[in-house]
């Protein structure tokens, strides 16, 4: 069995048939998914929607690019609504300097409340960042320094380097559907040599359908794709890549393994 270790079920294009989706999905041997929320008006249908199904897990954040609309939601906000029995995670948060939909230091400030409350809740953090490595890198490595948290660098395109650096604070890192890219010859090198028990697969549904469905709408089912492209990548069967992504999921995520 599978684990979409970051989808998001509520967006448009799989909100309108999230029954089928959900069933397509567990026809292709996805077992988990977890919901991922990316602003606060989200995070009660996110949960209802992990209420209502048993394989689909959720967490509560404010993306990078929401990040000026949401100055009210810190620490406590994040950690009060974590609490409920099917969060099991703090975001996505993180920074995003490509589109700069927000201000580079609030995306900072909420990407350290972020933190805090993944520190306080013991809760991993999901971390988005993209065209933003160093200011990243500096505050996961200060934030770490404050007291250790959990966490994964989700759709991981970032440089070997800061894969390296990730690794080294102890963070896990997920795998897209653009690991199947043509294009993607440095996240395939980078893909390739990951520790085993530090890797997680996801589709980011709707976004980024891995070949052979490039182009439409993904869908958590997608990531059985995704898993038997890596394990071809990393010389393993699709079953030991399978169980060991399931493994790290339930490692990190430790909430929904209890």
């Amino acid at each position: 069995m599978f684990v979409d270790s970051h989808c998001h079920l509520n967006y448009k294009g799989l909100i309108e048939e999230q029954s089928a989706v959900l069933a397509r999905a567990r026809a292709a041997g996805v077992g988990t998914m977890l919901n991922i929320a990316t602003r606060e008006r989200e995070w009660d249908d996110v949960i209802a929607t992990a209420e209502r199904e048993a394989d689909v897990w959720a967490t509560v954040g404010i993306h990078p690019h929401e990040a000026d609309h949401h100055p009210d939601v810190d620490t406590a906000k994040l950690v009060a609504k974590a609490a409920h029995n099917r969060v099991i995670g703090i975001g996505e948060t993180g920074l995003d300097y490509y589109y700069d939909h927000s201000d580079r230091e609030q995306q900072k400030t909420s990407f350290r409340a972020h933190i805090a409350a993944a520190r306080e809740t013991g809760l991993p953090l999901i971390v988005h960042t993209r065209d933003a490595e160093a200011d990243t890198a500096e505050i996961l490595g200060e934030e770490m320094g404050k007291g250790a948290y959990p966490g994964v660098i989700h759709c991981f395109t970032a440089s070997g380097e800061f894969a390296d650096k990730a690794l080294e604070l102890g963070l896990y890192i997920s795998i897209s559907g653009i690991v199947t890219f043509k294009s993607a010859r440095d996240l395939q090198e980078t893909a390739a040599r990951l520790p085993a028990d530090r890797l997680l697969i996801e589709t980011d549904a709707p976004f980024l359908a891995p070949v052979p469905h490039r182009g439409k709408t993904c869908e958590p089912g997608h990531v059985a794709d995704t898993a038997r492209f890596l394990a071809e990548l990393r010389g393993v069967s699709v079953e030991q890549l399978a169980e060991q992504t399931t493994r790290n999921f339930r490692a990190l995520f430790a909430k929904a393994a209890a």
